[in-house]
Protein backbone atom coordinates (compact mmCIF):
# COMPACT_ATOMS: atom_id res chain seq x y z
CA UNK A 1 0.00 0.00 0.00
CA UNK A 2 1.45 3.55 -0.66
CA UNK A 3 1.98 5.48 2.21
CA UNK A 4 2.31 9.35 0.78
CA UNK A 5 2.91 12.61 2.51
CA UNK A 6 1.01 15.75 2.41
CA UNK A 7 1.52 19.06 3.07
CA UNK A 8 -1.64 20.29 4.12
CA UNK A 9 -3.40 23.71 3.94
CA UNK A 10 -5.30 24.98 7.06
CA UNK A 11 -8.10 26.42 4.75
CA UNK A 12 -11.87 26.31 5.38
CA UNK A 13 -13.88 24.90 2.55
CA UNK A 14 -17.60 24.78 2.45
CA UNK A 15 -19.42 22.23 0.69
CA UNK A 16 -22.98 21.22 -0.25
CA UNK A 17 -25.48 18.65 1.71
CA UNK A 18 -24.15 15.49 2.68
CA UNK A 19 -24.34 12.95 0.07
CA UNK A 20 -26.80 10.00 0.88
CA UNK A 21 -25.51 7.26 -0.22
CA UNK A 22 -21.07 6.49 0.07
CA UNK A 23 -18.92 3.39 -1.33
CA UNK A 24 -17.76 2.92 1.84
CA UNK A 25 -18.51 0.14 3.83
CA UNK A 26 -19.82 2.14 6.86
CA UNK A 27 -20.37 -1.47 8.72
CA UNK A 28 -17.44 -2.55 8.42
CA UNK A 29 -15.58 0.98 9.03
CA UNK A 30 -17.37 1.05 12.21
CA UNK A 31 -15.88 -2.07 13.13
CA UNK A 32 -12.35 -1.19 12.00
CA UNK A 33 -13.01 2.03 14.36
CA UNK A 34 -14.19 0.04 17.25
CA UNK A 35 -10.79 -2.46 16.63
CA UNK A 36 -8.47 0.66 16.65
CA UNK A 37 -10.04 2.04 20.01
CA UNK A 38 -9.05 -1.28 21.52
CA UNK A 39 -5.68 -1.09 20.38
CA UNK A 40 -5.11 2.34 21.73
CA UNK A 41 -6.91 1.32 24.74
CA UNK A 42 -4.50 -1.28 25.31
CA UNK A 43 -1.64 1.29 24.84
CA UNK A 44 -3.07 3.40 27.53
CA UNK A 45 -1.02 6.38 26.46
CA UNK A 46 2.16 4.18 27.52
CA UNK A 47 4.01 4.66 24.26
CA UNK A 48 3.73 8.92 23.94
CA UNK A 49 1.77 9.80 26.99
CA UNK A 50 -1.34 10.60 24.96
CA UNK A 51 -4.08 8.38 23.81
CA UNK A 52 -3.48 7.41 19.56
CA UNK A 53 -7.24 6.90 18.99
CA UNK A 54 -9.10 10.38 17.99
CA UNK A 55 -10.86 12.09 15.27
CA UNK A 56 -10.51 9.80 12.11
CA UNK A 57 -11.74 9.99 8.80
CA UNK A 58 -11.54 7.18 5.84
CA UNK A 59 -11.86 8.75 2.43
CA UNK A 60 -12.31 7.05 -1.27
CA UNK A 61 -10.72 8.79 -3.61
CA UNK A 62 -12.46 7.99 -6.43
CA UNK A 63 -15.69 9.67 -5.07
CA UNK A 64 -14.29 11.61 -2.49
CA UNK A 65 -16.95 9.68 -0.01
CA UNK A 66 -15.70 9.87 3.75
CA UNK A 67 -16.57 7.97 6.77
CA UNK A 68 -16.00 9.25 10.17
CA UNK A 69 -15.72 8.15 13.80
CA UNK A 70 -17.29 11.38 15.16
CA UNK A 71 -19.60 14.33 14.18
CA UNK A 72 -17.75 17.17 12.50
CA UNK A 73 -18.54 20.47 14.51
CA UNK A 74 -19.82 22.38 10.69
CA UNK A 75 -22.33 19.78 10.33
CA UNK A 76 -20.90 18.36 7.14
CA UNK A 77 -20.99 14.76 8.10
CA UNK A 78 -24.32 12.95 8.64
CA UNK A 79 -24.79 10.22 11.15
CA UNK A 80 -25.28 6.71 9.54
CA UNK A 81 -24.45 2.95 11.05
CA UNK A 82 -22.83 4.52 13.86
CA UNK A 83 -20.56 6.40 11.85
CA UNK A 84 -20.71 9.85 10.02
CA UNK A 85 -20.68 10.16 6.37
CA UNK A 86 -19.81 13.25 4.10
CA UNK A 87 -17.96 14.70 1.25
CA UNK A 88 -14.35 15.65 1.00
CA UNK A 89 -14.19 19.08 -0.75
CA UNK A 90 -11.79 18.26 -4.33
CA UNK A 91 -9.80 20.96 -2.91
CA UNK A 92 -8.31 18.54 -0.10
CA UNK A 93 -6.26 16.28 -1.33
CA UNK A 94 -7.50 12.64 -0.09
CA UNK A 95 -4.32 11.07 1.56
CA UNK A 96 -3.25 9.44 4.57
CA UNK A 97 -2.12 12.11 6.76
CA UNK A 98 -3.42 14.38 9.30
CA UNK A 99 -5.89 17.40 8.23
CA UNK A 100 -7.85 20.25 9.20
CA UNK A 101 -11.47 20.30 8.33
CA UNK A 102 -14.97 21.17 9.07
CA UNK A 103 -13.70 22.40 12.75
CA UNK A 104 -11.71 19.50 13.70
CA UNK A 105 -8.45 17.77 13.31
CA UNK A 106 -8.12 14.76 11.86
CA UNK A 107 -6.61 11.19 10.97
CA UNK A 108 -7.60 10.89 7.45
CA UNK A 109 -6.83 7.52 5.90
CA UNK A 110 -7.54 6.13 1.96
CA UNK A 111 -10.08 3.55 1.75
CA UNK A 112 -10.09 0.92 1.12
CA UNK A 113 -7.73 -0.04 3.71
CA UNK A 114 -6.26 -3.86 4.56
CA UNK A 115 -8.89 -6.35 5.08
CA UNK A 116 -5.80 -8.00 8.14
CA UNK A 117 -5.71 -5.91 11.32
CA UNK A 118 -2.66 -5.85 11.88
CA UNK A 119 -1.25 -4.36 8.47
CA UNK A 120 -4.28 -2.03 8.57
CA UNK A 121 -3.58 -0.96 11.96
CA UNK A 122 -0.16 -0.35 11.83
CA UNK A 123 -1.18 2.41 8.87
CA UNK A 124 -4.06 3.72 10.76
CA UNK A 125 -2.07 4.18 13.97
CA UNK A 126 0.93 5.38 12.02
CA UNK A 127 -1.14 8.27 10.68
CA UNK A 128 -2.83 9.06 13.95
CA UNK A 129 1.00 9.63 15.13
CA UNK A 130 1.28 12.62 12.39
CA UNK A 131 -1.89 13.81 14.08
CA UNK A 132 -0.64 14.30 17.39
CA UNK A 133 3.29 15.13 16.62
CA UNK A 134 2.12 18.92 17.38
CA UNK A 135 1.30 18.17 20.70
CA UNK A 136 4.53 16.40 21.25
CA UNK A 137 6.40 19.15 20.07
CA UNK A 138 7.36 17.85 17.17
CA UNK A 139 6.13 18.88 14.42
CA UNK A 140 5.96 17.75 10.85
CA UNK A 141 8.99 18.58 8.30
CA UNK A 142 8.57 17.94 5.03
CA UNK A 143 12.59 16.85 3.70
CA UNK A 144 14.17 15.37 0.67
CA UNK A 145 16.93 13.37 0.60
CA UNK A 146 17.82 13.45 -2.71
CA UNK A 147 21.30 12.49 -1.64
CA UNK A 148 20.19 8.77 -0.67
CA UNK A 149 19.33 7.96 -4.65
CA UNK A 150 23.28 8.25 -5.04
CA UNK A 151 25.89 5.35 -5.33
CA UNK A 152 27.34 6.57 -1.85
CA UNK A 153 24.20 7.46 -0.64
CA UNK A 154 22.38 3.99 -1.21
CA UNK A 155 25.35 1.94 -0.42
CA UNK A 156 26.24 3.23 2.90
CA UNK A 157 22.29 3.63 4.24
CA UNK A 158 22.29 -0.07 3.33
CA UNK A 159 25.57 -1.04 5.11
CA UNK A 160 23.71 0.94 8.11
CA UNK A 161 20.73 -1.09 7.98
CA UNK A 162 22.72 -3.97 7.51
CA UNK A 163 24.25 -3.38 10.93
CA UNK A 164 21.04 -2.75 12.61
CA UNK A 165 19.69 -6.13 11.31
CA UNK A 166 22.48 -7.92 12.74
CA UNK A 167 21.55 -5.68 16.30
CA UNK A 168 18.19 -6.55 16.14
CA UNK A 169 18.93 -10.12 16.50
CA UNK A 170 22.02 -10.05 19.05
CA UNK A 171 21.78 -9.37 22.54
CA UNK A 172 24.38 -8.53 25.16
CA UNK A 173 28.04 -7.27 23.61
CA UNK A 174 27.38 -8.44 19.99
CA UNK A 175 24.29 -5.77 19.89
CA UNK A 176 26.35 -3.22 21.01
CA UNK A 177 29.31 -4.49 18.42
CA UNK A 178 26.58 -3.83 15.87
CA UNK A 179 25.09 -0.70 17.02
CA UNK A 180 28.66 0.76 16.62
CA UNK A 181 28.95 -0.49 13.14
CA UNK A 182 25.33 1.09 12.24
CA UNK A 183 26.23 4.30 13.48
CA UNK A 184 29.62 3.72 11.84
CA UNK A 185 28.30 3.61 8.52
CA UNK A 186 25.58 6.64 9.41
CA UNK A 187 28.13 8.73 10.18
CA UNK A 188 30.19 8.32 7.23
CA UNK A 189 27.68 8.51 4.89
CA UNK A 190 26.59 11.70 6.70
CA UNK A 191 30.44 13.19 6.47
CA UNK A 192 30.05 12.39 2.36
CA UNK A 193 27.09 14.68 2.16
CA UNK A 194 27.05 18.03 4.24
CA UNK A 195 24.47 18.77 5.53
CA UNK A 196 22.51 16.09 5.04
CA UNK A 197 22.07 15.13 8.82
CA UNK A 198 19.28 17.55 9.52
CA UNK A 199 17.28 16.18 6.59
CA UNK A 200 17.91 13.02 7.44
CA UNK A 201 17.01 13.86 10.93
CA UNK A 202 13.59 15.58 9.71
CA UNK A 203 12.41 12.56 8.17
CA UNK A 204 13.06 9.75 11.15
CA UNK A 205 11.73 12.12 13.31
CA UNK A 206 8.33 12.70 11.32
CA UNK A 207 7.60 9.48 8.96
CA UNK A 208 10.32 7.50 11.32
CA UNK A 209 8.87 7.90 14.25
CA UNK A 210 5.32 7.30 12.62
CA UNK A 211 6.05 4.08 11.29
CA UNK A 212 7.36 2.58 14.51
CA UNK A 213 4.23 3.91 16.52
CA UNK A 214 2.42 1.81 14.10
CA UNK A 215 4.71 -1.35 13.85
CA UNK A 216 4.97 -0.66 18.03
CA UNK A 217 1.05 -0.42 18.89
CA UNK A 218 0.11 -3.00 16.10
CA UNK A 219 2.69 -6.01 17.63
CA UNK A 220 1.72 -7.98 20.80
CA UNK A 221 4.76 -7.16 22.71
CA UNK A 222 8.12 -6.15 22.43
CA UNK A 223 9.98 -9.16 20.97
CA UNK A 224 7.37 -8.48 18.01
CA UNK A 225 7.90 -4.97 17.43
CA UNK A 226 11.67 -6.67 16.85
CA UNK A 227 10.83 -8.87 14.87
CA UNK A 228 9.00 -6.66 12.20
CA UNK A 229 11.47 -3.99 12.20
CA UNK A 230 14.06 -6.78 10.97
CA UNK A 231 11.90 -7.68 8.43
CA UNK A 232 11.39 -4.39 7.34
CA UNK A 233 15.16 -3.38 7.37
CA UNK A 234 15.46 -6.88 5.33
CA UNK A 235 12.78 -5.94 2.73
CA UNK A 236 13.68 -2.51 1.95
CA UNK A 237 16.61 -3.30 -0.40
CA UNK A 238 14.02 -3.90 -3.21
CA UNK A 239 13.08 -0.29 -3.02
CA UNK A 240 13.60 1.39 -5.75
CA UNK A 241 14.38 4.96 -4.16
CA UNK A 242 15.22 5.87 -0.67
CA UNK A 243 15.10 9.68 -1.10
CA UNK A 244 11.41 10.34 0.76
CA UNK A 245 11.34 6.36 1.94
CA UNK A 246 14.22 5.27 4.09
CA UNK A 247 12.77 6.75 7.15
CA UNK A 248 10.07 3.76 7.02
CA UNK A 249 12.79 1.54 6.92
CA UNK A 250 14.96 3.08 9.74
CA UNK A 251 12.37 4.05 12.11
CA UNK A 252 10.67 1.24 13.27
CA UNK A 253 14.70 -0.41 13.88
CA UNK A 254 16.02 2.50 15.81
CA UNK A 255 12.84 2.38 17.64
CA UNK A 256 12.90 -0.64 18.84
CA UNK A 257 16.76 -0.50 19.68
CA UNK A 258 15.51 2.06 21.94
CA UNK A 259 12.92 0.15 23.81
CA UNK A 260 15.34 -2.78 24.17
CA UNK A 261 18.05 -0.82 25.99
CA UNK A 262 15.50 -0.54 28.84
CA UNK A 263 15.87 2.84 29.45
CA UNK A 264 12.97 5.70 28.89
CA UNK A 265 13.76 7.87 25.49
CA UNK A 266 10.59 9.38 23.73
CA UNK A 267 9.63 11.73 26.89
CA UNK A 268 12.76 13.91 25.67
CA UNK A 269 12.27 14.35 22.01
CA UNK A 270 12.39 17.57 20.48
CA UNK A 271 12.70 18.51 16.48
CA UNK A 272 16.54 18.91 16.67
CA UNK A 273 16.72 15.14 17.82
CA UNK A 274 19.02 12.35 16.12
CA UNK A 275 18.06 8.95 16.75
CA UNK A 276 21.68 8.00 15.82
CA UNK A 277 23.05 10.12 18.41
CA UNK A 278 20.34 9.07 20.83
CA UNK A 279 20.90 5.28 20.21
CA UNK A 280 24.87 6.12 21.16
CA UNK A 281 24.03 7.77 24.41
CA UNK A 282 22.02 4.49 25.67
CA UNK A 283 24.20 1.76 24.20
CA UNK A 284 27.05 3.99 25.49
CA UNK A 285 29.02 2.93 22.11
CA UNK A 286 31.76 5.15 21.09
CA UNK A 287 32.82 5.12 17.57
CA UNK A 288 35.52 7.12 15.20
CA UNK A 289 33.92 8.20 12.08
CA UNK A 290 36.40 7.55 9.34
CA UNK A 291 36.78 6.39 5.55
CA UNK A 292 38.98 3.46 6.43
CA UNK A 293 36.92 2.49 9.51
CA UNK A 294 34.30 2.19 7.09
CA UNK A 295 35.28 0.42 4.56
CA UNK A 296 36.82 -2.35 6.84
CA UNK A 297 33.45 -3.16 8.63
CA UNK A 298 32.25 -3.02 5.21
CA UNK A 299 33.32 -6.56 4.99
CA UNK A 300 31.41 -7.80 8.08
CA UNK A 301 27.95 -7.69 6.68
CA UNK A 302 29.26 -8.68 2.95
CA UNK A 303 28.95 -5.01 1.59
CA UNK A 304 30.87 -5.87 -1.63
CA UNK A 305 27.94 -7.26 -3.04
CA UNK A 306 25.67 -4.06 -2.06
CA UNK A 307 28.42 -1.93 -3.44
CA UNK A 308 28.61 -4.35 -6.70
CA UNK A 309 24.44 -4.08 -7.02
CA UNK A 310 24.28 -0.54 -6.46
CA UNK A 311 26.96 0.03 -9.17
CA UNK A 312 25.27 -1.37 -11.49
CA UNK A 313 21.34 0.48 -10.32
CA UNK A 314 23.48 3.57 -10.58
CA UNK A 315 23.81 3.51 -14.32
CA UNK A 316 19.86 3.21 -14.64
CA UNK A 317 19.69 6.53 -12.61
CA UNK A 318 21.76 8.41 -14.31
CA UNK A 319 20.00 7.79 -17.43
CA UNK A 320 16.58 8.27 -15.67
CA UNK A 321 17.94 11.86 -14.92
CA UNK A 322 19.16 12.35 -18.29
CA UNK A 323 15.76 11.55 -19.64
CA UNK A 324 13.78 13.83 -16.76
CA UNK A 325 16.07 16.94 -17.90
CA UNK A 326 15.22 16.34 -21.56
CA UNK A 327 11.65 16.50 -20.50
CA UNK A 328 11.67 19.30 -18.58
CA UNK A 329 14.05 21.49 -19.58
CA UNK A 330 14.76 20.88 -23.05
CA UNK A 331 11.38 20.72 -24.33
CA UNK A 332 8.39 23.02 -23.86
CA UNK A 333 7.05 23.10 -20.36
CA UNK A 334 4.12 24.31 -18.38
CA UNK A 335 5.22 26.34 -15.38
CA UNK A 336 2.76 26.37 -12.01
CA UNK A 337 4.61 28.75 -9.36
CA UNK A 338 3.38 27.87 -6.29
CA UNK A 339 2.16 29.27 -2.96
CA UNK A 340 2.81 29.19 0.60
CA UNK A 341 -0.82 27.51 0.74
CA UNK A 342 -0.24 24.43 -1.83
CA UNK A 343 -0.46 20.70 -0.72
CA UNK A 344 0.22 17.64 -2.80
CA UNK A 345 0.11 14.03 -2.16
CA UNK A 346 2.44 11.59 -3.96
CA UNK A 347 3.92 7.54 -3.96
CA UNK A 348 7.41 7.83 -1.62
CA UNK A 349 8.59 4.86 -3.06
CA UNK A 350 9.28 5.89 -6.39
CA UNK A 351 10.43 9.57 -6.67
CA UNK A 352 13.42 10.52 -8.79
CA UNK A 353 16.11 13.10 -7.14
CA UNK A 354 17.87 15.29 -9.70
CA UNK A 355 19.59 17.33 -7.12
CA UNK A 356 18.83 19.10 -3.82
CA UNK A 357 16.12 21.47 -4.51
CA UNK A 358 14.86 19.30 -7.68
CA UNK A 359 12.60 16.24 -7.38
CA UNK A 360 10.86 14.20 -10.17
CA UNK A 361 7.34 13.07 -8.77
CA UNK A 362 6.40 10.74 -11.39
CA UNK A 363 2.73 10.34 -9.47
CA UNK A 364 1.32 13.34 -7.86
CA UNK A 365 -2.19 15.12 -6.97
CA UNK A 366 -1.27 19.10 -6.32
CA UNK A 367 -3.68 21.69 -5.05
CA UNK A 368 -2.91 25.52 -5.03
CA UNK A 369 -4.68 28.85 -5.54
CA UNK A 370 -4.92 28.21 -9.66
CA UNK A 371 -6.57 24.87 -9.39
CA UNK A 372 -5.97 20.99 -9.00
CA UNK A 373 -3.03 19.47 -10.76
CA UNK A 374 -3.11 15.57 -11.08
CA UNK A 375 0.18 13.80 -12.77
CA UNK A 376 0.58 9.91 -13.97
CA UNK A 377 3.85 10.31 -15.74
CA UNK A 378 6.00 13.22 -14.33
CA UNK A 379 6.02 16.53 -12.52
CA UNK A 380 9.48 18.09 -12.30
CA UNK A 381 9.46 20.12 -8.77
CA UNK A 382 11.49 22.83 -7.92
CA UNK A 383 12.54 24.22 -4.20
CA UNK A 384 14.17 27.55 -3.01
CA UNK A 385 17.49 27.40 -2.01
CA UNK A 386 15.88 27.80 1.79
CA UNK A 387 13.81 24.34 1.32
CA UNK A 388 10.40 25.46 0.11
CA UNK A 389 8.53 24.88 -3.22
CA UNK A 390 9.19 27.42 -5.55
CA UNK A 391 7.44 26.10 -8.61
CA UNK A 392 6.35 23.12 -10.62
CA UNK A 393 7.09 22.14 -14.64
CA UNK A 394 4.97 19.73 -16.64
CA UNK A 395 5.14 19.05 -20.93
CA UNK A 396 3.02 21.87 -22.47
CA UNK A 397 -0.27 21.16 -23.13
CA UNK A 398 -0.85 21.94 -27.11
CA UNK A 399 -4.53 23.16 -26.54
CA UNK A 400 -5.04 26.39 -24.57
CA UNK A 401 -8.26 26.50 -24.53
CA UNK A 402 -9.41 22.81 -23.44
CA UNK A 403 -10.81 22.58 -19.87
CA UNK A 404 -9.33 20.57 -18.09
CA UNK A 405 -5.89 21.84 -19.29
CA UNK A 406 -4.35 18.44 -20.28
CA UNK A 407 -1.69 16.98 -22.13
CA UNK A 408 0.06 13.26 -21.89
CA UNK A 409 0.47 12.31 -18.60
CA UNK A 410 -1.34 15.44 -16.80
CA UNK A 411 -4.41 17.37 -15.92
CA UNK A 412 -5.10 20.63 -14.62
CA UNK A 413 -8.38 21.91 -13.03
CA UNK A 414 -7.75 25.75 -13.80
CA UNK A 415 -9.35 27.62 -11.44
CA UNK A 416 -11.71 30.60 -12.21
CA UNK A 417 -9.69 33.84 -12.41
CA UNK A 418 -6.64 32.56 -13.79
CA UNK A 419 -5.15 32.08 -17.43
CA UNK A 420 -2.53 30.39 -19.40
CA UNK A 421 0.21 33.30 -20.84
CA UNK A 422 3.39 32.31 -22.71
CA UNK A 423 6.93 31.86 -20.29
CA UNK A 424 9.83 33.57 -20.73
CA UNK A 425 11.37 31.10 -22.66
CA UNK A 426 9.62 30.49 -26.50
CA UNK A 427 7.31 27.97 -26.37
CA UNK A 428 6.81 27.97 -22.54
CA UNK A 429 3.57 28.51 -20.76
CA UNK A 430 3.07 29.27 -17.35
CA UNK A 431 -0.39 30.87 -15.83
CA UNK A 432 -1.15 33.67 -13.97
CA UNK A 433 -3.98 35.30 -12.02
CA UNK A 434 -6.27 37.71 -14.29
CA UNK A 435 -6.01 41.42 -14.25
Amino acid sequence: MQIVLVIVSLLLFVTCAVAQSTSIDTKLAAQYFRQLEETSKRDGGKTWGLSLYGPLILVDSRTSDVVANQADLENKLAPRDGVFVGKLPKEINPANTAINWAGVHWTMVMWPVSEFRQARERLLLHECFHRLQEKLGLPARDAVNTHLDTLNGRIWIQMEWRALERALRQTGPARKTAIADALLFRGYRRSLFPGSANNENALELNEGLAEFTGVKLSSADLQETVLRADLILRQARNNPTFARSFAYVSGPAYGALLDLSGRPWRGGLNPSTDLGLLLQQRYKVNIRVSEAAARSALSRYEGDEIVTVETAQEQKRVQQMTEARKKFLDGPVLILPLSDDVNYSFNPNNVIGIDTNITVYPSLRMVDNWGVLTVSNGAWLERSPSGHLARARVPAPQDLSARPLKAEGWSLELANGWEVVPGERSGDLTIRKKE
